[in-house]
């Protein structure tokens, strides 16, 4: 039989400072995620420096933004607690949020560099999921994110999962009951990989338009989502009409033959799962945003295309629009102005030094 044994969260310390795993892995997942990045982005003539200023900008906003989704379902708690509001080392955070606070990040750096948000998002895209399945082991060393009551016996047995992992999900409750638990945290980080994959076979792909890896993305993290976050017992829930709430419990029923029953939810916090939503949502959006976008422009560029930034454009029409800013005509200025035609505007030569005079010196 398997000792529960519980990994510590704080990795070492230097000094007085606790250096916590969650932190060290959180920081892994943006580090992997630059050099996929940098590494697609050179074929697009994109320097490191250019991801580099995006993540320095990037993972505040996303943190951010993870944090504040969080803090906004869970109010009531963090209202009368408000000092644990920054503590995201004891987790907390939202990846729904998180991908809000990126994306706005990005819309606007991209903008400030003369790209287009879809342009540069499909490149990045492949990064934001590696990052989200190394980041959901920081779930697992922190014991958060885990699915309902499960045996030890299933982990091992029908899972065939590592004994770490198993021992990791045996959970102690705040009232000191034990119990082993989903590792949906596992489900995901999985389920990311494999999605991973695809995105690096779809963005070789000939057909694929400007646009379509962001929304691939976007389709397949959300399927997964939608199916995993049911599983959990912490989801981040409201209250909403019970024909909705049906609705998504009869989209996710196929799992209850795989998975068996869904995590607790407790009805006086919520009926729908703000997750599920989010996912459905997406996924129909996405799907139907490829449709609409091909059929209204089948020339769209191609995601294997050039990329081309407006900043280019500005600073090649900058030279011409010199000498019209300071007021002087541009023939003036021309170096390869025709001999000839200069010789024609020379004053005769029996012209009188006065009037020479005269000429070059204005009233």
């Amino acid at each position: 039989m398997l000792l529960p044994m519980r990994l510590e969260s704080i990795a070492f310390n230097l000094g007085p400072i606790p250096v916590h795993w969650y932190g060290l892995i959180l920081g892994t997942g943006a580090l992997v995620g630059l050099l996929l990045a940098i590494w697609e982005g050179k074929r697009f003539g994109l320097s490191a420096d250019f991801f580099l200023d995006l993540m320095l900008y990037g993972v505040p906003s996303a943190i951010v933004g993870a944090r504040l989704y969080y803090v906004l379902f869970k109010w009531d708690y963090y209202s009368k607690h408000p000092g644990e509001i920054i503590q995201i080392w004891n987790g907390g955070i939202a990846i729904y949020g998180a991908l809000i606070g990126a994306f706005v990040c990005g819309f606007f750096y991209f903008r400030s560099k003369g790209y287009t948000f879809m342009r540069i998002v499909d490149i990045c895209v492949p990064s934001l999921l590696a990052g989200q399945m190394i980041g959901r082991w920081g779930n697992f060393v922190n014991q958060e994110a885990y699915g309902g009551e499960v045996t030890g016996t299933y982990l091992s047995n029908e899972l065939h999962l590592p004994a770490f992992i198993v021992r990791q999900m045996y959970v102690i409750d705040a009232n000191g009951a034990g119990a082993y638990h989903h590792p949906t945290f596992l489900y995901e980080s999985l389920w990311s990989l494999v999605g991973l994959v695809i995105l690096f076979i779809l963005r070789r792909q000939k057909f694929m338009r400007v646009g379509e890896m962001f929304f691939s993305y976007l389709i397949w993290y959300s399927i997964g989502r939608f199916f995993i976050e049911a599983l959990r017992t912490d989801s981040l829930a409201f209250k909403g009409p019970d024909w909705l709430a049906s609705l998504i419990d009869g989209l996710w029923t196929p799992m209850k033959w795989i998975f068996g029953d869904q995590g607790y939810l407790d009805p006086a916090y919520g009926n729908i799962r703000s997750s599920q939503l989010l996912a459905v949502l997406l996924v129909v959006a996405s799907i139907a945003a490829i449709i609409v976008r091909r059929a209204m422009n089948p020339d769209r560029t191609r995601y294997l295309d050039p990329l081309v930034t407006n900043k280019a454009v500005e600073a090649d029409a900058s030279p011409a629009e010199a000498p019209a800013a300071a007021g002087r005509p541009v023939e003036e200025t021309a170096p390869d102005a025709d001999p000839a035609d200069t010789e024609e505007e020379r004053k005769p030569a029996d012209e009188s030094q006065s009037d020479r005079r005269q000429d070059r010196d204005p009233d």
